[in-house]
């Protein structure tokens, strides 16, 4: 090639030195292209991690709502007008005390009137007690007829029951003036009221005064599915772990996710389970109790629940990554063999683990697992596998920490253009 003798000598000397470099460059390629086991039989890198049996607490993750452990609605048991609204709404009060106090006038004039007529009947009792027991001593003597000795033992009896009807009513007037006091029937935190003074209260009535909740410790209703129920239960008769039901000295622990992810810094334990199932709904509840001594835990709350329910001595933990489905739904993973080609396998998943699945089928100790580059490979083709490892965010690793294993190639074209583009220059 005739180089233009008008251009200068220096811009003549700088594209030869380019169409040099060009050569070197394009018999590099020819030769990397020739010789390079990548570019020849197109073996990609993947990422993979060696399976091991470890020791695996088996949870059941479900859905919650928080519930008081006591609730009372306070009702007034009596009539009257509100003298006095003693608690603040939205204090914690304890068992016994004073919350409204009626006018108590009506309920003591009621009282010093059964008390009077207690007094009556029991001032006339010694006179006909004596008079039916004189008539009876007279029973062999014509000196009064029989109707008379059964008119005097019947008027005695009748006086006996005038007292205790008495009593009962002074009974009665003394509870109705304790009523006028409405009290706490259990410890724990009141809420709001429209109560206050001058209101006008109906014995019974549908309208609670004040709700008393007891939050410490308090409950959470768990709902789990039937058929999660017989699986577990199936799995348990064929041995795949030991149940946490079966230790009655140690319960099952409960660990409680609050809205918005924050763990709940207490655990709780099962307090009892229902024996039936839902018919509208499938499930049955499962009840646990926590302490809530800071009452973070409040009534109606939405929580989600992980409840220990067996542990695995040797189970094996796939990367959810790992994992797709088929056409049938079944679990797949890819695996490498001997010779590092891939293989699809179908494994058995029980439950998840955090990031995890717990497989129950389809691996055994040392398997290889393909964990990254999944779009790179299909079954039967051979690979450059490249241990890695996962990061509890499920991140892929170099085991030294150093990086991701995504690799990455400088384009020598591009190389090229740009020492063109700076010798031009």
């Amino acid at each position: 090639m005739l180089l233009d003798t008008r251009l200068p000598i220096h811009r003549a000397v700088g594209l030869l030195i380019a169409f040099g470099i060009l050569s070197t460059l394009s018999a590099c390629t020819q030769a990397e292209t020739a010789t390079s086991p990548r570019a020849a039989a197109a073996s990609p890198k993947i990422g993979y991690v060696t399976l091991r049996p470890q020791p695996v607490a088996i949870q059941s993750d479900t859905a919650g709502r928080v519930v008081a452990l006591r609730t009372a609605e306070i009702r007034p048991q009596v009539g009257g007008v509100v003298m006095e609204r003693v608690f603040e709404p939205g204090c914690e009060v304890k068992q016994g005390d004073l919350l409204f106090r009626l006018d108590p006038k009506p309920f003591e004039a009621q009282l010093a009137a059964a008390e009077a007529t207690l007094a009556k009947a029991s001032a006339a009792l010694p006179s006909v007690q004596a008079k039916a027991e004189r008539y009876a001593n007279l029973s062999a003597s014509t000196v009064i007829s029989q109707q008379d000795k059964e008119d005097a033992q019947a008027l005695f009896l009748q006086t006996k029951a005038d007292i205790a009807a008495a009593e009962a009513a002074v009974e009665t007037a003394r509870i109705n003036l304790g009523y006028a006091e409405i009290r706490a029937p259990i410890d724990g935190i009141i809420g709001t009221t429209n109560v206050d003074i001058g209101t006008l209260l109906t014995a019974g009535q549908a309208a609670s005064l004040a709700t008393i909740r007891q939050l410490d410790p308090i409950y959470v209703d768990l709902t789990e599915s039937s058929s999660n129920l017989l699986r577990r239960q199936a799995a348990l008769e064929e041995g795949a772990f030991v149940s946490a039901f079966g230790n009655a000295a140690a319960s099952p622990q409960v660990t409680l996710k609050l809205p918005g992810g924050t763990i709940y810094g207490e655990t709780g334990t099962l307090e009892a389970r229902d024996r039936f199932v839902s018919e509208s709904t499938s499930t049955f509840t499962v009840r646990a109790r926590f302490p809530n001594p800071d009452l973070t835990l409040l009534p109606g709350q939405y929580v989600r629940a992980s409840i220990e329910i067996g542990s695995d001595d040797e189970g094996f933990l796939v990367p959810q990554r790992a994992v797709s489905r088929n056409s049938k739904g079944e679990a797949t993973a890819s695996f490498l063999t001997g010779d590092d080609m891939i293989e699809t396998r179908i494994i058995e998943t029980y439950t998840d683990v955090g990031g995890e699945w717990l497989v129950t089928g389809g691996v055994a100790e040392g398997d290889r697992l393909v964990v990254d580059g999944f779009q790179k490979i299909q079954p039967g083709a051979r690979v450059s596998p490249v241990e890695v490892e996962l990061d509890g965010n499920g991140v892929v690793r170099t085991p030294d920490a150093a990086g991701s294993t995504a690799l990455l190639e400088t384009s020598s074209p591009g190389l090229a253009s740009a020492l063109v583009a700076k010798a031009q220059d």
